[in-house]
């Protein structure tokens, strides 16, 4: 099969597809690659890198979308990229489809079958591959967070840990999942202190059984999350429902409501936020002030630290990209559930409920899709 890999086009988006070693992996597998040039050199990774490792360089996007039969990617196909998919043609990369139906109407008419990695399973249970990127924006969401509390970026001038004598900084953590929990743990490492709230009663537990003392949980009530968010210093959401819309968990009375100069690092923006004040931002641009508030809401906030998060993504991805360029997708999708789970868009059709739901495109279940 041959394998495309483009390179990124959201706006400082530095992490690519797949790393050489990925690359590597693929040929001794029987597979070509085709790479855009310069698609990973922002990241000090070279077309000679790509070409030792066995892959083609091709000189543009336009050659990488009209010769490869699977396209990995990053982010969402932007809409140049989703005029260039075509039937037969499979996609895997993020998608984030529930709150962009502009981008679901897209890939439904190209007749592409789209993977989304945020919706593929694992027989543990989880995201296997939103897992990786998670724990990055998590862990960043903390570092943002802080500077956005530093009084010329229009916060309140807190320092997250406070000093001898005067107090730390609140924070609140709007879901215990992956994201929430690294967010927890680099907050709790800068002596903030820390509430975690979540809807799951045993996760909230493992929480407290994991940082003790030195975190307070709250289980997920709409009086739990105004209380806290109104006392809140800096509150981080990290609200998941696979594939579907975030829940707007923070109202816009809520946040008029918070101290002037506090705190909203949005991880759910990519989902469509859970903040209703929250809107996307880029890292070109990352910040906004609404009632008061600052707003950190950036959708590629791990593209920020493409080293590490090109690896992390490729650890997950490649076995996925290997099972896809083996047996071709639609094998690969029937005999694997968990690599089904993540079929978003297959021949024409929405084969994930959650998307219908919130794009009002037709839904066909993936094991009928399929099988046509």
């Amino acid at each position: 099969m041959l394998i495309g890999v483009p390179k990124e086009l959201k706006v400082h988006e530095y992490r690519v597809g797949m790393t050489p070693g990925a690359v590597r992996e693929a040929v001794a597998h029987g597979h070509k690659v085709l790479v855009e040039t310069g698609a990973a050199a922002r990241q000090g990774i070279t077309d000679a890198d790509y070409e030792r490792a066995g892959a083609r360089i091709a000189a543009s996007a336009v050659e990488v979308f009209a010769r490869a039969d699977l396209i990995v990617k990053v982010k969402e196909p932007q809409p140049d990229e989703c005029l260039q998919l075509r039937e037969g043609q499979t996609l895997f990369t993020y998608l984030h489809l529930a709150p962009d139906p502009e981008q679901a109407n897209a890939l439904v008419r190209s007749g592409v079958t789209a993977i989304a990695y945020e919706t593929v399973t694992s027989p543990r249970g989880g995201l296997p591959l939103l897992a990786p990127m998670s724990e990055v924006a998590g862990r960043m969401a903390v570092q943002a967070g802080a500077h956005c509390l530093e009084m010329e970026q229009g916060g309140r001038g807190m320092l997250l840990g406070g000093v001898a004598g005067v107090p730390a900084a609140r924070v609140t953590v709007l879901g215990g999942g992956v994201s929430g929990i690294n967010a927890a743990r680099m907050a709790i490492g800068l002596e903030a202190r820390v509430t975690v709230i979540d809807i799951d009663v045993g996760r909230l537990y493992s929480i407290d059984q994991q940082f003790g003392a030195a975190v307070d949980t709250a289980f997920s009530t709409r009086a739990a999350i105004e209380e806290h968010v109104l006392a809140s210093d800096l509150v981080i959401g990290a609200v998941l429902v696979p594939g579907a819309a975030a829940p707007k968990l923070v109202t816009r009375e809520m946040v008029k409501a918070m101290p002037k100069g506090a705190v909203i690092v949005d991880i759910a923006i990519d989902q469509g936020g859970c903040a209703e004040t929250s809107r996307p931002t880029t890292h070109a641009a990352p910040t906004y002030v609404e009632e008061g508030v600052v707003h950190y809401c950036v959708t590629n906030m791990p593209g920020a630290v493409a080293r590490t998060s090109t690896v992390a993504l490729n650890n997950a991805t490649l076995p996925f990209v290997l099972a896809i360029a083996d047996k071709g997708a639609k094998r690969a999708l029937t005999e694997d559930l968990h690599l089904r789970a993540g079929l978003n868009v297959h021949a024409g059709k929405v084969t994930y409920r959650a998307i219908s739901e919130a794009t009002g495109l037709r839904y066909e279940p993936a094991e009928q899709a399929l099988a046509r």
